[in-house]
């Protein structure tokens, strides 16, 4: 595939890989920890119990792939620095505010008081311009995790790191050698331009929109003109497009490993027989990545820090703020490239797995983007108009779009008649890929574009371009917790959450309410176990994170039921998780696009001894006891 984005030529890129990452090393510019696996000094090791770090965050101005741009760094850096903790020890960190801006960091994935969660106006006030402020907690896991800013756009200028836990006891399983891989997206425009762009046109980064010329292949594919040309016309009447896949693409990122562009090929160090572990971290604002490394398959070891019984794998998407910890034993003496495709396949992330510096292998065959089908409005296999909706379209390996609805819903997905069970009221013993629920009346109001008619459970589904290949890719359905993680029982009360959104508008909400429109948290209650089901009513994915609490994915493994802090939602998606309530006080809740969050899809959970009743619909969702559930 011709990589429309690409400013370097073939030629002059492989002439630049072999200096770039030795270079870059001695300027400084990468931090220690990734200067330390370009050298080839592994990071395995160990923290102290009690670790105390500072951690300095100014505006400078860095490169990259050859161009500079200003930053947003901590202690000089992007990505930061790794701040390692160990199990059971204190963590005691200094951050300082050299800016002239309030700023935070949040610890993604970690337990700790409210206080400390570093959300700014979420039981945390924000670090104002010139001040410092400690965070300090016990360290009560292990892991790979990672830490950013939750003040508006920063963390799309580069204020994230990566973080590992070291275990109390041994690691399950056997490594000699540790990389941590931060995986992100830097673009040179303002991001609030970004966002301002995206909501005067919602599709304004989409440079692989359908041509002329793409007709006569998907006719070709689909069995005549006629067909592929309904098929066009179709998803125009709906005022979509079946190539949206990602907000923001490579029309303006930069997709960097470690903070370095591909040119510069950053390169983790092995010798050859050796099993290396690979800690791969999503920190983009706005991108998902699908991560191989031709030659070689991964075992995936952890999720999100936690241990899984062990899977081999080809491919992984990497939704965004998730984590997976992988183990790879090259034999070999050669390069392996590691290889980070963005979703929509408008550019990648890519470095070595080398035993030298200056060594780099082939660049994997660039795919062809996916496209959106009807399953991702929430409408199964639904046949429409005598045409196979699951059909490719124009490019291969799937599919994926986008709704530019307008002020209502669209009538072709509008139900909730006779019959349909509502919102909450399905089998609360089913798992995920067990309930069949259609969607119920409520259309979620003027900020809800379209609702999923038939949301179904997609845990065994690989995702929007990926599966096509012939090889392995990592699935939701596959993850099993190593050891059992809480006493398997019936939850206590059901609540049911909706992904709302407005593409023509970019407005992005839960339940069809921003966050500036809702009127107050939603509460949970202490020392509960909650079942949410999440339903996704638009066709974009959302990772979902809730902060302070465990999610527990419900993929039918019962009490081996991986946890997670991130879960993706697939556009159409019903999925069900369950969170033992245990952390009092206030928590965020949000999709981690930072473009979504940031447009209103965001709330406040409320962990307090509530009394529920009518009283609780006003927090924006529906809820019930269990034992007031209708059969």
């Amino acid at each position: 595939m011709i990589d429309v984005f690409d400013k370097l030529t073939r030629r002059r890129f492989l002439e630049r890989m072999g200096s770039s990452a030795l270079a870059l090393t001695a300027s400084g510019l990468l931090p220690l920890w990734a200067r330390a696996s370009t050298g080839g000094v592994s990071s395995h090791g160990g923290a102290d119990l009690d670790t105390q770090m500072d951690l300095r965050i100014r505006k400078q101005r860095l490169v990259f792939g050859g161009v500079t741009g200003e930053a947003m760094t901590i202690n000089g850096s992007v990505p930061g620095p790794l701040v390692r903790l160990r199990e059971g020890g204190t963590a005691t960190l200094r951050v300082t505010n050299e800016m002239d801006e309030p700023t935070s960091i949040h610890w993604h994935g970690i337990l700790l008081p409210p206080g400390m969660d570093g959300v700014p106006g979420v039981s945390f006030e924000g670090i104002p311009a010139g001040e410092t402020f400690v965070y300090r907690y016990p360290v009560r896991q292990s892991g790979t995790y990672w830490y950013h800013s939750h003040t508006g756009l920063q963390e799309q200028l580069g204020h994230y790191g990566p973080m590992i836990i070291d275990p109390a006891e041994p690691d399950p399983f056997e490594y000699d050698r540790d990389h941590a891989i931060v995986l992100s997206d830097w673009t040179f425009e303002n991001p609030y331009k970004v966002l301002a762009k995206l909501k005067k046109v919602s599709n304004y980064y989409n440079f692989q929109r359908s041509t002329f010329p793409g007709l006569f292949r998907e006719a070709k594919r689909m069995g005549g003109l006629g067909d592929a040309l309904a098929n066009r016309l179709m998803w125009g009447r709906m005022r979509m497009d079946a190539t949206d896949i990602s907000d923001v693409t490579g029309a303006t990122y930069r997709y960097l490993m470690n903070g370095l562009a591909p040119e510069d090929n950053w390169t983790a160090l092995f010798l050859p027989g050796e099993r290396v572990r690979l800690r791969l971290i999503n920190a983009g604002a706005s991108s998902f990545f699908d991560v191989r490394i031709a030659g070689l398959r991964m075992t995936v070891v952890q999720v999100d820090g936690q241990n899984v019984e062990p899977i081999t794998v080809d491919e992984i998407r990497v939704a965004i703020a998730e984590t997976y910890d992988v183990i790879v034993q090259p034999t070999e003496d050669r390069a392996y490239t590691i290889f980070a495709e963005s979703m929509d396949r408008s550019g990648y992330a890519r470095g070595s797995l080398a035993p030298r510096l200056g060594m780099s292998a082939e660049i994997p065959e660039r795919r062809e983007r996916p496209l959106r089908t009807m399953a991702d409005m929430g409408m199964g296999e639904m046949d429409m108009g005598g045409m196979d909706m699951s059909a490719e379209g124009e490019g291969s390996g799937g599919d994926a779009h986008r709704q530019h609805g307008g002020d209502d819903p669209m009538p072709a997905m509008q139900t909730g008649d006779q019959g349909h069970q509502m919102p909450g009221m399905h089998d609360m013993a089913a798992t995920g890929a067990d309930a069949l629920t259609m969607h119920g009346p409520d259309t979620h109001g003027p900020g809800n574009a379209m609702v999923a008619m038939m949301p179904t459970s997609r845990l065994h589904e690989p995702g929007n371009g990926l599966g096509a290949d012939g090889w392995r890719v990592l699935l939701y359905s596959d993850l099993r917790a190593l050891e059992p993680l809480y006493e398997h029982r019936p939850p206590d009360r059901e609540i049911e959450l909706h992904a709302t959104g407005n593409m023509e508008r970019y407005m992005w909400s839960f339940d069809g309410k921003k966050f500036s429109q809702v009127d107050g948290p939603i509460p949970f209650v202490n020392g509960e176990r909650l079942r949410i089901n999440f339903v996704n009513d638009t066709m974009m994915e959302h990772p979902l994170h809730l902060h302070g609490m465990w999610m527990h994915l419900d993929n039918g493994n019962g009490a081996h039921n991986p946890r997670k802090h991130t879960v993706n939602l697939k556009p159409g998606e019903r999925m069900f998780v369950e969170v033992e309530v245990d952390a009092p006080g206030q928590w965020a809740f949000h999709c981690h696009i930072l473009y979504h969050m940031e447009a209103g899809m965001f709330r406040v959970v409320d962990v307090g001894d509530h009394v529920l009743d009518d009283g609780q619909a006003k927090s924006g969702h529906r809820g019930m006891l269990r034992d007031e559930a209708t059969p």
